[in-house]
């Protein structure tokens, strides 16, 4: 019988409870309701644990508070994804009520899992249920239902346990993506996986051994070096036009100073033409234009003379300038995608996206290394967005979440942030230009899955926009001509492609002159990104 837990039995169990979900995190990946290759619940939650684990493992403390605080504290910034920010908080939830105990009890133990539910329904803006939060939940509440009959821990765990299993039992019967799927809710499953490594250690004495296996994946901040020879054009050129005619097209114009650079975006609205360009011609970029109407915000800038500068610099030295006004950190994966991000500004790129979220910890380091008195924080991915928003609480900089769920919505919110506005009308007009997206991606099936009452095959290559699969087929190209049909309309005005590592050059070719031939009222911009896992990444304004 156990009545209390002090400060090394509850690290002891804690442990436990890390290394019985880190070796089960293959399972929890698997569980995965869409058949994308993005499964990383159990990656996520299990190195959201793991991050903590290190920071007990080998120490001594005096209470169950320490040990709890210390565990909140490593979880919120190891925290990566969804389910790793809502683990963290409920660890949170539980540090609050722990704080001034010496030992705990089962009262204790079971009032800190009702405050860790608590706070971690707070920390979600839209909680659903069938999911990790309630499947938390209806445990926490079983162990307050079994108090009032006896209060030993290893009993009080198995009755959180049983309720936790019924609940998650349920989820496939309040979800029906999960019940369609076949599978049970992941973070669920991965809050079972916690509670029974736990109630291993207070049953056994002994601590449930982490397996050897796969390295988890690390996302660090990118520091790419180049040299001059990697510039092949010079200057980075930027602009806004002040269009003659609201009706003007930029289209002529984009075609014309294309083949005098790189790295080109050029994005039109009604009265305003943004242009950025890589190019060794910045006059004849102007003087074109200029046709089209007034310059203002004019920007030139000598990469290869910057990069000269930088390299003379001392690398870990601290900026001897003042803060600027503001600065930008994007999550983004694949070389071209981070080279787009640095051209429109970015200071800094965190390498992550689907199956390699970033943690709260990598987003912070890529927030404090920039010189900036507001830096705004693109995710880039909806399950990428909760990590970032801990950010805040965490430096004293004036950190601002836009909740980007797409490469595409990030780079539209880029290019609609304008220096001389502050940072509140930015954040709205930057959330405005990623709303107005709509995204698109082609990848290939992990399982099976059903398409219009017909079964496809796992390695089928599949179109879809959210958790919509809109296309099918065996040959990317002919998917993302087949998704970008139900995705353009007769308002849309702008056509982007992202084309990754396993797409050609001239497949790419290929596909954005099928476009311009097909949508001749869109203005079809393709990209380089170089992204894993995606063929093709599309977007529509």
């Amino acid at each position: 019988m156990i009545y209390t837990m002090d400060a090394a039995s509850l690290s002891e169990a804690f442990i436990s409870a890390a290394n019985k979900l880190v070796n089960n995190k293959s399972i929890l990946n698997d569980l995965n309701v869409f058949p994308v290759p993005d499964g990383d619940t159990g990656s996520n939650m299990s190195m959201t644990v793991t991050a903590a684990v290190s920071e007990i493992t080998g120490k001594s403390f005096e209470t169950v508070g320490e040990v709890m605080n210390v565990i909140a504290g490593a979880s919120l910034r190891g925290a990566r994804g969804n389910s790793g920010v809502i683990l963290s908080q409920l660890f949170r939830g539980m540090s609050k009520r722990l704080k001034d105990c010496k030992l705990a009890d089962a009262t204790d133990i079971a009032e800190a899992f009702s405050e860790g539910v608590k706070t971690a329904y707070r920390a979600v803006m839209k909680p659903v249920e069938g999911t990790m939060l309630s499947v938390s939940r209806d445990g926490a509440e079983g162990g307050k239902a079994y108090l009032s009959d006896n209060n030993e821990i290893k009993a009080l765990l198995s009755s959180v346990i049983a309720a936790a299993q019924k609940s998650l039992d349920m989820t496939p019967e309040i979800l029906p993506a999960l019940k369609a799927a076949g599978v049970v809710d992941s973070g669920g499953q991965g809050i079972l996986y916690l509670l029974e490594g736990a109630l291993t250690y207070l049953e056994t004495g002994e601590v449930i051994e982490r397996k050897d296996g796969e390295v988890l994946p690390a996302p660090k901040v990118s520091s790419a070096q180049v040299s001059d020879a990697d510039i092949k054009f010079a200057y980075c050129t930027e602009f806004l036009i002040e269009k003659n005619e609201s009706t003007s097209s930029s289209k002529l114009f984009a075609q014309t100073i294309e083949k005098k650079g790189d790295s080109m975006v050029v994005v039109d609205d009604e009265t305003i033409i943004k242009v950025h360009i890589h190019t060794n011609h910045p006059g004849y970029v102007i003087e074109e234009a200029l046709k089209l109407g007034a310059l203002i915000n004019i920007k030139i800038d000598n990469m290869k003379y910057q990069h000269n500068e930088l390299g003379s610099a001392v690398a870990e030295t601290a900026p001897a300038e003042p803060a600027a006004p503001f600065g930008f950190a994007a999550v983004a994966a694949g070389e071209g995608m981070e080279a787009l991000f640095r051209d429109m500004g970015a200071n800094e790129v965190i390498l992550g996206g689907q199956t390699m979220n970033p943690s709260t910890d990598d987003i912070l380091a890529a927030v404090n290394k920039i010189n900036a008195e507001t830096v705004f924080v693109l995710p880039n991915n909806k399950n990428i967005i909760m990590a970032a928003e801990q950010v805040e609480a965490l430096t004293e900089k004036n950190v601002v979440v836009i909740p980007t769920r797409s490469i595409p919505e990030g780079i539209s919110a880029m290019l609609a942030f304008m220096p001389d506005s502050s940072a509140e009308d930015n954040k709205e007009a930057m959330q405005e230009a990623a709303s107005l997206v709509k995204t698109g991606n082609v990848t290939y099936a992990v399982r099976e899955f059903n398409l219009n009452g017909e079964t496809m095959p796992k390695g089928k290559i599949i179109g879809l926009t959210g958790k919509n699969i809109l296309a099918a087929g065996d040959e990317p190209a002919a998917v993302a001509k087949e998704l970008l049909a139900g995705m353009v309309d007769e308002e849309s005005a702008i056509i982007n492609v992202f084309y990754g590592e396993d797409v050609s050059d001239e497949d790419a070719e290929a596909l954005q002159a099928y476009l311009e031939e097909t949508y001749p009222d869109c203005d079809v911009l393709v990209h380089n990104g170089k992204q894993p896992l995606y063929y093709y990444i599309v977007s529509v304004e």
